[in-house]
């Protein structure tokens, strides 16, 4: 598509700047309805032919993003790590919002033809990412409060340690059975469920989270899906020197579930994965390499399971069981 301009904004918890490329001026607005509203009413004929780029701040921007996609204004959701390295190549060592917001303008311009346009979640698929979300927090406090209850020194404290185990525990609990009742309630989601858990690894902690956190999965390419948890392997290589390709990036928590899923694939008996482990390790592969390749195998897999289902769904009329 032929975008007439391009602005770049720079986002924060309370306010947002914004920059049109190759404009020296930037303007503020609160990061509310009321300031998405002015920034709308003000660069409407700028933005209505345009692309807006964002980068992925913590979550500030999925407000803003969503209120621009219903304006039906094209927008994109930058990635951190490519902004960040695509404005160090100018040499530009100052940051303040206003430089920031001009990089991202700049940014869009630059390489918009292979920018995708932000689509937002649908409400049942926002939910269970902010539940699952919080599981995993909830889940963070409780290991601190073992921990903590452990420590030798506690003594004094360990009966309000014990009091904050208990209550995270019903906490977490009572997320989850959120989470059972919305994916139970929509009969596609109960069969991607028993889709991935027929996976050597995958059980139901490790399901819920894929569907609530990789909504993609299914609809990429094996390349991308690794990419997009953090597992595909990057090469390292200069001169004569050859390295261990590195993993790195990835979406917030999937890593780590992944880890715990090929430990598990791992230790199962007489399955693919257990052997594919296996046969790493006995040709020379350090045991996490091993580990990591189980990971990405795993992934991959999943992902192609529930294309096929997909596939086979979208090609009859047939009600889901």
């Amino acid at each position: 598509m032929n975008y007439h301009a391009f602005v770049g904004i720079d986002i924060g918890k309370y306010e947002f700047v914004a920059a049109e490329y190759n404009a020296k001026k930037t303007h503020t607005y609160q990061n509310n309805e009321s300031g998405w509203s002015d920034f709308f009413s003000d660069h409407f004929n700028l933005i209505k032919n345009g692309l807006v780029i964002l980068e992925t701040t913590g979550g500030y921007e999925s407000g803003l993003l969503t209120f621009l996609v219903e304006k039906n204004i094209a927008s994109h959701r930058a990635d951190t790590r490519r902004v960040k390295n695509f404005i160090r190549s100018f040499g530009q060592k100052a940051k303040t919002d206003s430089i920031d917001a001009q990089a991202l303008a700049y940014y869009g311009h630059e390489r918009h033809a292979k920018l995708k346009l932000f689509i937002p979640e649908n409400n049942k698929q926002s939910t269970l990412k902010i539940l699952e979300e919080r599981r995993q927090d909830l889940k963070q406090m409780l290991v601190k409060e073992k921990n903590r209850f452990k420590a030798p020194l506690n003594g004094p404290v360990l009966e309000n340690i014990q009091m904050m185990i208990n209550y995270l525990q019903i906490q977490i609990e009572n997320i989850t059975s959120k989470i059972d009742e919305l994916i139970t309630a929509d009969p596609e989601l109960v069969k991607k469920q028993e889709i991935l858990k027929g996976i050597p690894g995958i059980g139901d902690i490790t399901s819920r989270a894929l569907l609530a956190l990789l909504p993609e999965l299914g609809h990429l390419d094996n390349k991308r899906i690794a990419s997009l948890c953090g597992v595909a392997p990057h090469a390292r290589q200069s001169g004569t020197k050859i390295w261990y390709s590195r993993t790195f990036g990835g979406r917030r928590n999937l890593r780590s579930i992944l880890f715990m899923a090929a430990m598990s694939a791992r230790k199962s008996k007489k399955t693919t994965l257990s052997e594919f482990y296996e046969r790493l390790v006995s040709s020379g592969k350090k045991k996490m390499v091993a580990l990591v390749a189980v990971m990405r195998k795993i992934i991959v897999i999943a992902n192609a399971r529930l294309r096929d289902f997909m596939s086979a769904s979208a090609n009859t009329d047939a009600p889901l069981t």
